[in-house]
């Protein structure tokens, strides 16, 4: 069973993760109970609980402080996989990061040990624990619809999209071209609906999603906090280090997808003149927050997701608790369970 924590930022899931890898490895934690008895599951498998990163950013070497990446001084010795993996000047995939991240699954799971999986990137987790289907691209077809999009129009394509996938049309509606053009281009490639193609609620292999869910108060305070921890830490520096001369740094440069991400892309901003440094620390604390937001919109639209509060003083043994109830087949069937999302509820 592929323990997941995932939720909103800022509410402390790279803690839990870790927390939850110690109790669930043979050896355990010393103290407290619910850790003795996640001793004697751990004693289950014949090796130590390894990590399994889903958090976007965290796969570029360098990015740090600003994606609040676990130093490895504090991993406590526990083994992580997908961190650092990709340079910064790399655009990240999640169709590649599906087969690595399966293949560490794999990989764990043939040495006897639990993987817990933790991150706030939906499509990342979706991917790695989902069926999710990523057809090839064509760029001769491709451009071929896109021709045809120019001579005949869009209501043309959405036309004909609408016979093939009705399910599809109505979906993506006749207005965006982009995505009528991809949808036709998938129906092509593989000989079925679009539709087909697209992710399910249906877990590859057995899992238990745990989602940590905060006040929005009392979220937004942290987000504060961790970026003033940030600021403390380096984060001005760590950019600079990574971003290009053209980007107002000394490094080779971010590409766009790691230029995106929060703290980063507000102070390549600021290099380039569109913000001052104060109002730069303003938007990444706005920005993250926005980002907790949708985050807990994306998450909290999945019933398989087993909610606790994350500021509660027994959280790891109530984590536990979820843990042991999936290995025991006890949990409620998804959709039954009550839902708990205060954070923009």
């Amino acid at each position: 069973m592929v323990v997941a924590v995932v939720g909103p930022t800022a509410t402390g899931k790279s803690d839990l993760a870790l927390e939850l890898a110690q109790a669930l490895s043979p050896d355990g934690a010393s103290d407290g109970s619910a850790r003795r008895d996640a001793r004697q599951e751990g004693r289950r498998g014949a090796a130590a609980a390894e990590i399994v990163n889903a958090d976007a950013f965290q796969l570029y070497r360098g990015m740090d402080v600003g994606t609040a990446k676990v130093p490895l001084a504090e991993r406590r010795g526990i083994v992580h996989h997908q961190l650092d993996v990709l340079d910064p000047r790399e655009d990240a995939s999640v169709a590649r990061y599906q087969q690595a991240a399966r293949a560490d699954l794999d990989a764990i799971a043939a040495r006897g040990a639990r993987a817990v999986v933790v991150g706030g990137s939906g499509l990342y987790v979706r991917a790695l624990l989902d069926h999710m289907d990523f057809p090839g691209t064509d760029p001769d077809l491709r451009a071929r619809l896109e021709g045809r999009a120019e001579r005949e129009g869009r209501r043309a394509l959405h036309d004909e999209l609408a016979r093939l996938d009705p399910d599809a049309a109505a979906s993506i509606g006749p207005h965006n071209t982009r995505r009528i053009v991809r949808a036709l281009e998938v129906i092509e490639l593989t000989g079925r609906p679009y539709t087909a193609n697209l992710p399910r609620q249906e877990h590859v292999r057995p899992a238990v999603q745990i989602g940590l869910d905060c006040d929005r108060e009392v979220l937004d305070a942290r987000v504060a906090g961790r970026v003033d921890r940030m600021w403390d830490e380096g984060l001005v520096e760590e950019v600079r280090s990574l971003a290009s001369p053209e980007q107002g740094g000394t490094g080779a440069g971010l590409g766009t997808t790691a230029a995106r991400a929060v703290g980063y892309a507000e102070l390549l901003a600021c290099w380039r003149g569109d913000l001052t440094m104060d109002a730069a620390r303003e938007a990444i604390v706005a920005n993250t927050r926005r980002l907790a937001r949708k985050q807990m919109g994306w998450f909290g639209r999945d019933p398989r997701v087993h909610w606790l509060d994350a500021g509660s003083p027994d959280l790891l043994e109530q984590a536990l608790a979820v843990v042991r109830a999936a290995d025991d087949g006890g949990l409620p069937e998804p959709g039954t369970a009550p839902v708990r999302r205060s954070l923009g509820s």
